[in-house]
């Protein structure tokens, strides 16, 4: 793989052009970052839970926040790497900034999470279970293509932001956002399809294809776009498996940062953890002489000046690792995370191991997650059913009344591939935020009226 054409500036679904000159003066990938800012799949992201229910404190992070902080971090990781990768190669600098990298991992990174559905992972694996082990899991007498069933009995995030930033948003015009090529590289954190063919299962015990980046539906955009930047197929040009775009690295990296750092962050805030413990986690990762203007601030003040020095000296630490395995990313030699080979691989699987026990595994987190498998299986059900009763002609009275409430655009397609319309549903129930779902769930099972009352 090489820089030049992993760093391709034309945009999916419009045909080349030879030029890319901005009347605006922003660049090719500035303007991939507000197309996803003024995106309504991104705005949603402020009622999304990030791990702790909304109500709990006005303090922690939303997707929307940690979306915003990974964009931050990664535009940092993305300047420093590109500033070294063009000392090396000075034939780039005619043609890319270090800004350049930086943008193109800042708009990834804003996007990453735009595909979570409500509850977070809990809400994936609840979508996952309806069809494995729900009232979904009839489908499959009648979806005779494995790999559509694949996806759809392993429902991923990742994959429904990728067909959301090409397919869904602004649904009338090909190619969605219209995306960069280098961004929507960039942003594919696994380009791989849901299902692994036998001689490659040894590869999913690598953290770069443990999952999917996109679905079916969606695999020749991803195809068009592996091409344009010059992925390297992974075993043979028929799987539908690449090597990731190096840039990948950095928007995982500066995920890794954010979600570790800051959840320690809000679970010290919510008094999950204590002062002296999240002190002891957080020191080791920062340079002894930052630690000088450390004294004189209360407990807030310090865990949030300890943070904000982990996190620079993080984002040294990825970009020295990086530039180190660089021959090796672009020859698609490197399988695992950047997070996992730092110095401070062992401090940072400390504080991970230490968040699974007092932060994730907490009552309020354990609730919420127990609340996503109800409510969304109940809201997949009740759509899909009232869904496919009206292609089969005998929409009873109920079920009638349950169409109206999914968008114009679901009910006035003409779609005969149950794939796909379950698919549509999937996408209607996913993009929810956590309030809508609830509010809907409760609506559609009598438990609460329009209105505000609350039936006995």
């Amino acid at each position: 793989m090489n820089w030049k054409k992993l760093l391709n500036d034309n945009r999916l679904g419009i045909k080349k052009t030879s030029s890319h000159n901005s009347l605006d003066g922003r660049s090719q990938f500035q303007k991939d970052f507000d197309r996803i800012v003024f995106s309504p799949a991104f705005r949603r992201l402020q009622d999304k839970t990030q791990v702790f229910p909304l109500p709990e404190s006005d303090f922690v992070h939303t997707r929307l926040t940690h979306s915003l902080e990974v964009s931050v971090v990664g535009r940092s990781l993305g300047n420093l790497v590109g500033e070294r990768i063009l000392e090396r190669d000075t034939r780039l600098k005619k043609e890319f900034t270090k800004f350049h990298f930086g943008e193109i991992v800042a708009a990834a990174c804003l996007a990453h999470d735009i595909g979570n559905p409500p509850f977070g992972h809990s809400g994936e694996d609840a979508i996952a279970e309806f069809f494995k082990k729900g009232n979904g899991k009839d489908f499959i007498k009648l979806i005779d293509d494995e790999k559509k069933w694949d996806d759809l009995i392993n429902y991923e995030g990742n994959a429904q932001g990728f067909r959301i930033i090409t397919t869904l948003q602004n649904p009338d015009v090909k190619g969605g956002l219209r995306l960069t090529y280098a961004t929507l590289g960039a942003f594919t954190k696994y380009p791989k399809e849901s299902f692994t063919p036998e001689r490659l299962l040894r590869l999913k015990k690598k953290k770069a294809y443990k999952k999917f980046g996109f679905f079916q539906a969606e695999k020749e955009i991803f195809k068009e776009v592996a091409e344009a930047t010059g992925l390297d197929c992974k075993e043979s040009s028929n799987d539908y498996w690449w090597c990731r775009h190096p840039l990948t690295f950095l928007v995982e990296a500066a995920d890794d940062i954010c979600y570790r750092i800051m959840d320690l962050e809000d679970g010290f805030r919510l008094s999950l953890i204590s002062f002296a413990e999240t002190e002891a986690l957080m020191i080791p990762l920062v340079n002894k002489k930052d630690l000088k203007g450390y004294k004189g601030r209360d407990e807030n003040e310090k865990i949030g000046y300890l943070r904000a020095k982990a996190i620079s000296d993080l984002v040294n630490e990825l970009a020295d690792t990086f530039m180190e395995e660089e021959n090796n990313i672009l020859a698609g030699k490197l399988e695992d995370d950047l997070i996992t080979i730092i110095p401070n691989a062992k401090t940072l699987k400390k504080i991970t191991e230490i968040s699974i026990d007092k932060i994730y595994r907490t009552r309020s987190v354990v609730e919420r997650e127990v609340a996503g498998y109800e409510v969304l299986g109940g809201l997949l059900d009740t759509f899909i059913h009232a869904y496919n009763e009206s292609y089969e002609g005998h929409l009873s009275p109920k079920n009638r009344t349950i169409i109206n409430l999914l968008p114009k655009r679901i009910t006035t397609a003409k779609i005969d591939d149950l794939y796909v319309r379950l698919l549509s549903i999937t996408d209607f129930v996913s993009g929810m935020t956590d309030s809508f779902a609830v509010s809907l769930f409760r609506k559609i099972k009598g438990i609460s009226l329009p209105g505000g009352r609350v039936t006995e």
